[in-house]
């Protein structure tokens, strides 16, 4: 299986892969998100430690059963040659109704096939108010109108 775009990278296919992977997490759907990583994938992601994709699943599974209303926006911050560095923020809610706001930072590498064979990923959060919230787009694919996260400030 092959995921483009392949690296090495360039501006035009870090900026697609950024997307494309904010587009995969944003449908919520583990099973899908998944298959963008491969079989023996690394992660890091706050506490947690995935160390294949059957792992990094049932870690997502476990995500968006906590976090409703999810809304993620990804941004390039570097790339070079199989790596990527992104920062991204997050709004989603709580069982209890509690809206929060994540900040963090991804550092990527991929195989040669286009799939993500590391992740590490660093994460704030701080709690807002309803409000606050600043991604109110319809849940899925953020619309291509809709700021990005210089835009915010974040």
């Amino acid at each position: 299986m092959s995921r483009p775009p392949l690296p090495p990278f360039t501006l035009e296919t870090a900026i697609e892969k950024v997307r494309l992977a904010e587009d995969g997490w944003n449908s919520r759907d583990p099973a899908k998100v998944a298959l963008a990583y491969t079989l023996d994938t690394r992660w890091r992601n706050r506490v947690d430690f995935c160390r294949n994709r059957d792992e990094a699943q049932a870690f997502l599974v476990r995500k968006w059963n906590r976090e409703h209303d999810y809304r993620l926006i990804k941004e390039l911050w570097a790339f070079a040659g199989n790596r990527i560095a992104v920062r991204y923020a997050y709004e989603y809610r709580d069982d209890s109704g509690q809206w929060y706001r994540a900040y963090g930072n991804e550092n990527w590498a991929f195989a040669e096939d286009g799939l993500m064979r590391e992740r590490h990923a660093s994460i704030n959060e701080q709690p807002i108010s309803e409000a606050e919230r600043k991604f109110r787009w319809p849940l899925g694919r953020r619309p291509d109108d809709h700021p990005g996260l210089s835009t915010f400030g974040f």
